[in-house]
C-alpha cells in the first residue's frame, strides 16, 4: 500500500469518527471545568511559580500544587512531589507506608504491572515488601470483570489491610476498568469490610472519565505525572491523593518520620506542575481521539485492537494485537520514526530495568518515557501486543500513525 493510499484511507476513517470525537470533547469540557475551579478557589497566583532548594520549607507552590489536586480529586490531602521517580515509585512509598509485618496486601486485579513484582517480592528481591514479611495474595479478574464470589470470599475468611486495584491493563490481555466497574466493586468491598484500605493504581486514565476513583470510594489513588495529568509539560514526578492520614504516612516514608510532607524542595517543577494540569483535559482527549482513529484503521486492515473505537475507554491506551514479532516492532519503529524527538533512532527489543521480556520502546518524546506523548511499546512475548499510548496533539498523533502504518507495510 501507497503512502498516499495509507494517508487516504486514515481521513476516509476519520469521517467516520465525528460522534466518538464529540463524547471525548464534552469529558474534556467537564475536565476542564473541574480545573479551572480547582485553580480559581485555591487562588493560584504567579507567587506560587516560584521555587525552593534545600530543604523546601515554605513551598508556597508546591502547597498550592497538592490543595488544587486535592480539590480535583475531591480528597482530604494529596502529595504530588518531584521527588517521585515514577508512579511506580510512588505506588512503592504507599505500600511501605502502609503496610506493616505480618499484614497481607490482596490484588483483585491478578498480577500487577512488572515494575511491581520486585516491590512485592513476586521475583525474589531483598528490599521488597515479602523480604519485610508482608504478605501479598491475588483474584484474578473473569471476563474482564471481577470475580466478586471470590472476593466476598478471601475478605469474610481474613483480615486485609489493603486492596490494591490496577485499573490500566499494564502488559496483559485484559481490558482496562472503566470508573463504573471500580466504583461497584469498592462499594461491594466496603459493604464488607469498611477498613480495608482500597488503594487504585490510576495511571493512564486520569480524565478519560469526568469521574477518577477518590470520587467512588478509593482510599488512595496513585499516578504518574509523565502520563496524563502531567500533558507533556510536567518533567517527571508523581501524586497520591486520598485520606489525609494514609497521605500522611506516605509523605513520611517519601521523606522522612516526625518532617513528612512539610519538606522536598520544588527545584522549579510548580509552574510545570499547575501548568501540565492546565492542560491535561485538552491533551488527554487529543490522545483519546489518536487511540480511536489507530483503533478503527488498524482493525479496518486487519489486526485485532483492543479497545474498539466505538467502546467505552478507560485510559488512553489502544493495543494491537500483532501475533508476529517482526510487526510487532515495525509497528513500533514506525511510531519513533513519526515522533518529533529522535525520529532518526531505530528502537530494538532490549533488556529493561524492572521488566522480564525485552522491550520494544517507541517514544520520541520531549521527556523521557512520557507516554502522554506519542509512545509505542510492548514485550517480546506471545501474542506480541503494541500498546500505544498519548498524541499531545491529535494531528502529531495521526501522523505517527501515518507513518507507522507505512513502515510495517512498505519499509
Amino acid at each position: 500500500m501507497k503512502k498516499s493510499e495509507i494517508i487516504k484511507l486514515v481521513n476516509e476513517k476519520e469521517l467516520e469518527l465525528d460522534k466518538y470525537f464529540k463524547k471525548v470533547d464534552k469529558i474534556c469540557e467537564l475536565n476542564t471545568f473541574k480545573v479551572m475551579d480547582a485553580f480559581k478557589k485555591n487562588k493560584v497566583s504567579e507567587i506560587h511559580f516560584n521555587m525552593t532548594t534545600g530543604y523546601g520549607y515554605n513551598d508556597l507552590g508546591r502547597d498550592i500544587v497538592e490543595d488544587v489536586y486535592k480539590t480535583i480529586f475531591n480528597t482530604e490531602s494529596a502529595l504530588v512531589r518531584n521527588q517521585f521517580i515514577s508512579a511506580s515509585h510512588a505506588l512503592n512509598v504507599a505500600l511501605f507506608a502502609i503496610l506493616r509485618p505480618n499484614d497481607t496486601m490482596l490484588s483483585i486485579t491478578g498480577s500487577p504491572y512488572d515494575t511491581l513484582h520486585d516491590v512485592i517480592g513476586l521475583n525474589e528481591n531483598k528490599s521488597s515488601l515479602k523480604s519485610f514479611k508482608i504478605n501479598y495474595e491475588q483474584i484474578d479478574l473473569i471476563e474482564n470483570d471481577f470475580d466478586y464470589k471470590k472476593i466476598e470470599k478471601f475478605i469474610k475468611n481474613k483480615k486485609y489491610k489493603l486492596i490494591h486495584i490496577q485499573r490500566s491493563k499494564g502488559y496483559s490481555t485484559r481490558k482496562s476498568l472503566t470508573i463504573d466497574k471500580v466504583k461497584k466493586v469498592i462499594e461491594f468491598i466496603k459493604n464488607i469490610d469498611n477498613n480495608v484500605i482500597i488503594l487504585v493504581d490510576n495511571c493512564y486514565c486520569e480524565m478519560v472519565s469526568s469521574l477518577e476513583p477518590s470520587d467512588v470510594g478509593a482510599d488512595l489513588t496513585v499516578g504518574s505525572l509523565i502520563k496524563n495529568l502531567g500533558a507533556g509539560i510536567a518533567s517527571n514526578g508523581a501524586y497520591i491523593v486520598g485520606k489525609k492520614d494514609l497521605v500522611l504516612l506516605c509523605g513520611e516514608r517519601l521523606t522522612l518520620p516526625g518532617e513528612g510532607m512539610e519538606v522536598g524542595p520544588s527545584l522549579g517543577a510548580n509552574k510545570e506542575f499547575l501548568k501540565g494540569l492546565f492542560f491535561a483535559p485538552s491533551v488527554v482527549a487529543s490522545s483519546l481521539k489518536v487511540a480511536i482513529l489507530t483503533s478503527k484503521v488498524m482493525e479496518n486492515l486487519g489486526f485485532t485492537v483492543e479497545p474498539k473505537y466505538n467502546e467505552t475507554r478507560a485510559d488512553i491506551v489502544e493495543n494491537i494485537i500483532f501475533k508476529d514479532d517482526t510487526k510487532l516492532v515495525k509497528y513500533c519503529q514506525g511510531i519513533q520514526s513519526g515522533s518529533p524527538i529522535d525520529s532518526n533512532a531505530l528502537p530494538i527489543p532490549t533488556d529493561m530495568p524492572g521488566y522480564e521480556d525485552k522491550i520494544i520502546m517507541a517514544s520520541g518524546s520531549f521527556t523521557q518515557g512520557s507516554s502522554i506523548e506519542i509512545s509505542c511499546d510492548g514485550p517480546l512475548r506471545s501474542p506480541y501486543i503494541a500498546y500505544q499510548q498519548g498524541g499531545l496533539t491529535y494531528e502529531s498523533g495521526k501522523y505517527a500513525l501515518i507513518n507507522a502504518i507505512d513502515f510495517l507495510l512498505n519499509k
